[in-house]
């Protein structure tokens, strides 16, 4: 088990807290992960394309020419596909493109991807962003760049903490999601990860729930 600081909105340290190994220190299982990533993009695509067949498109009732006696090939229809405004051949159709991932491979893959961010020194935990009950987006912003300086956030928040929520949701560097709702994803197409302390109790609770639910 490892430990990190907890740094207030001043920027000064106010503590540490502990990151239990079997979260925090796992072994990164990278196929996993490609394939939870995968999958839940695939689950965001909302597969509502659609092209029109030939018995779709309007108009081509009428045989366009006599079948016989002109030198061309005979034709029945103007919306067959070889025609300009014609029929689209096995075109894409609505469907759903999410696939079937187990409970056990999400919390698998995310476990890794955090444990990736630990080991490398890219986890962060601070109190709060704003000190006080006043949202303030700059206080904010110059607390979260007195942790990092990158360009691609990911802060998690607890489910009630609109305080810190409205501070930072108009910062373009900064993805916010809560504590109950982080996926493998985020984390690995951020630069760095931030917890606020609250956060990090309530993931780990969830966490533990699901390690329970798992050895079951």
């Amino acid at each position: 088990m490892s430990s990190v600081d907890v740094i207030n909105a001043e920027g000064n340290k106010a503590g540490s807290v502990d990151l239990p190994g079997n979260v925090f220190d796992v072994q990164a299982n990278i196929p996993l992960m490609h394939q939870v990533v995968v999958a839940q993009l695939a689950a965001a695509r909302q597969g509502t394309h659609k092209a029109k067949t030939r018995g779709e498109v309007a108009g081509g009732g009428k045989k366009p020419y006599k079948q016989k006696g002109t030198g061309r090939a005979r034709q029945g229809s103007i919306r067959a596909p070889q025609f300009t405004g014609g029929g689209v051949v096995h075109g894409p159709v609505p469907r759903d493109y999410s696939q079937r991932t187990p409970k056990k491979m999400k919390a698998a893959a995310l476990r890794g991807a955090l444990s990736d961010r630990a080991r490398d020194g890219r986890l962060f935990v601070v109190e709060s962003f704003v000190s006080g009950e006043k949202p303030s987006t700059k206080a904010a912003v110059a607390t979260l760049r007195k942790v990092v300086q990158t360009s691609k956030v990911l802060v998690v928040l607890d489910s009630q903490d609109e305080l810190n929520w409205i501070s930072l949701r108009n910062e373009p560097s900064v993805h916010l999601i809560e504590a109950g709702q982080l996926n493998t994803y985020d984390v690995l197409v951020a630069d760095e990860v931030v917890f606020t302390k609250v956060a990090l109790d309530e993931f780990l609770g969830g966490s533990a729930e699901t390690s329970e639910e798992g050895d079951k």
